[in-house]
C-alpha cells in the first residue's frame, strides 16, 4: 500500500469519527431516552404485575370470607357486595348463581346462568361453564331436547368442558332409555386422552351399571 493510500484511509477514518461524534452530540439524547424508556417500561410492568397480584389476592380473600358464612342468603349478600372487573365479574356471577341453587332458588339460579351464557362480553369459557351448570341443574326437570341442544353446543372439539358435556349427554341417553348410545359415549370418554381419572372412573362405573363390558387393557 502506498503512502498516499495510507494517508487517504487515515483521513477518511478521521472524517468518519468526526461525523459519528457530531451525530452522537446531536442525536445522542435519543439513545439515552430509549434506555430510560426501556428501563422505565420494565419497572412499570413489574409494578403493574405487583398491582395485579395484589388485586387478585384481595379479591380472593373477599370471596373466601364471603363463602365462609353459614347461611346461603348471607353468602349471596356478601358476594353481591364484592366489586370486581374483567373475568372476576363472571366468576362472581357464577358463584352467586351456585349459591342460589344452594338456597333452593332454582328459578333465580336458572335466570342468572342463562344471563351469563348469553352475555357476549363474558369470556367463552365462563359462558360454557354456565351452560354446563344449567344443564346439570335442570336434569330431569327441563325438556330433554333443550338440555341436549345446549350441551351439544359445548361438546365441540376444543371446547374446555367438552368431555363433561359428553358425560351429561350420556346421562340424557340413559334418561331416554337409549342405553347403547350412552355406552358408546362413555366408551369414547374412556378412550379420550384428555379425560381425567375421576371422569374415566365415573364412565367405567356407568358402563358396568348399564350392563356393558369394559375393554381389556
Amino acid at each position: 500500500m502506498s503512502n498516499n493510500d495510507s494517508f487517504i484511509e487515515e483521513v477518511t477514518e478521521e472524517v468518519r469519527r468526526d461525523r459519528l461524534f457530531r451525530l452522537m452530540r446531536r442525536y445522542g439524547w435519543i439513545a439515552v431516552l430509549l434506555v430510560v424508556l426501556l428501563v422505565g417500561g420494565a419497572a412499570f410492568n413489574e409494578w403493574k404485575k405487583a398491582q395485579s397480584r395484589s388485586v387478585a389476592q384481595t379479591l380472593g380473600d373477599e370471596i373466601i370470607a364471603a363463602l365462609e358464612s353459614e347461611e346461603s342468603a348471607d353468602r349471596i349478600a356478601a358476594l353481591s357486595e364484592i366489586s370486581a372487573e374483567g373475568d372476576a365479574t363472571a366468576i362472581l356471577r357464577l358463584l352467586r348463581a351456585m349459591e342460589d341453587v344452594n338456597a333452593q332458588r332454582p328459578e333465580a339460579a336458572a335466570q342468572a346462568l342463562s344471563a351469563i351464557a348469553a352475555d357476549p362480553a363474558i369470556p367463552q369459557i365462563y359462558r360454557d361453564l354456565a351452560v354446563l351448570k344449567r344443564a346439570i341443574m335442570d336434569a330431569g326437570v327441563s325438556p330433554v331436547a333443550e338440555r341436549s341442544a345446549a350441551l351439544q353446543g359445548i361438546a365441540v372439539p376444543g371446547a374446555p368442558f367438552r368431555l363433561l358435556a359428553e358425560e351429561q349427554l350420556a346421562l340424557i341417553d340413559i334418561e331416554t332409555d337409549n342405553t347403547e348410545a350412552a355406552i358408546v359415549r362413555l366408551r369414547a370418554i374412556l378412550e379420550d386422552g384428555e379425560a381425567t381419572t375421576g371422569l374415566r372412573n365415573r364412565a367405567a362405573q356407568l358402563i358396568v351399571a348399564l350392563g356393558g363390558e369394559l375393554e381389556a387393557g
